[in-house]
């Protein structure tokens, strides 16, 4: 979270100036609440954007989408903030929900065109997002990682258990034939359930994979940290190509544990349970 609260030029930009910022949770990454409205730190100016630009006229069925609130000027973000609509709730393993809710997300999202930064490879000196799309493209590419070595070495041993382990996995991969769209590839923790109420979603972190990928990351992460149970995976098993979506997704994972720079020893044992559970569907 956030400790540092939303400058005052800030909030007058967004037309919050009388307003008392509080502290929202992690299920908000940081952000601060101003009565009805949530001031975010941005950490990619582009994706943020994009996200807001798309939120404001998305209409999937059954999800309640936090929306842009507009600075008084007209933009979407003002000195690495950005507003959106508050939406109650808190995350919650409600995991077959948020599955289903990812399919009907990109039911609409399926028309929407490749934005020009998920076209970039990752550049040094390493942000963030640069972690995440070396690993998404690693779970893709004919050899994982091939494209940041040099650049990046996992320093643990950890880490290079997780390498070892992308290479083996590797192996297993078949040609999918699954068209590529925008889908949101972190729905895991970052949807918001308040009772019956539709499950809530404050922000869209995009990438170019097959929607069935992007129901694999969920499963993969409720399996891994979640708690979920292991029959998760075979309830979702008609979506197209399925084992090879939860490899691939599997993959992304592993390297992201590999790359980034705040993994921790314990996020891995979880994968390793998933790899083995996969595996058997292969």
């Amino acid at each position: 979270m956030s400790s540092v609260e939303p400058p005052l030029h800030v909030r007058s930009t967004f037309g919050l100036r009388e307003t008392t910022p509080v502290a929202l949770g992690p299920d908000w990454e940081g952000g601060w609440r101003c009565g009805d409205v949530v001031l975010s730190p941005v950490a990619d100016h582009a994706r943020a954007a994009w996200s807001a630009k798309v939120r404001e006229t998305l209409n999937p069925d059954g999800v309640r989408l936090a929306r842009p609130v507009r600075a008084t000027d007209g933009r979407y973000v003002v000195s690495g903030w950005r507003a959106d609509t508050f939406i109650d709730g808190t995350a919650e393993p409600r995991h077959d929900e948020v599955v289903s809710m990812s399919l009907r997300l990109h039911a609409v999202t399926a028309p929407l065109e490749r934005p020009r930064f998920l076209m970039q490879p990752p550049v040094p000196p390493w942000q963030d997002v640069d972690v995440f799309v070396a690993a998404d493209r690693s779970a893709w590419e004919q050899v994982p990682l091939r494209g940041v070595k040099g650049q990046f070495e996992p320093s643990t041993a950890d880490g290079r258990t997780s390498i070892e382990l992308i290479g083996q996995l590797a192996t297993l991969r078949k040609p999918v034939h699954s068209p590529d769209q925008l889908v949101h590839g972190d729905l895991f923790g970052t949807v918001l359930f308040q009772g019956s109420e539709a499950p809530g979603l404050t922000d869209i972190t995009p990438y170019w994979r097959p929607a069935a990928w992007a129901a694999g990351v969920v499963v993969v992460d409720a399996i891994s940290w979640g708690g979920a149970d292991e029959e998760l995976v075979g309830r979702w098993e008609d979506l197209p190509e399925w084992p090879q979506m939860l490899l691939r997704a599997l993959m992304f994972r592993l390297a992201v544990h590999a790359l980034h720079p705040r993994s921790t020893d314990a996020a891995l044992p979880g994968l390793v349970r998933t790899a083995d559970l996969i595996r058997l569907m292969l």
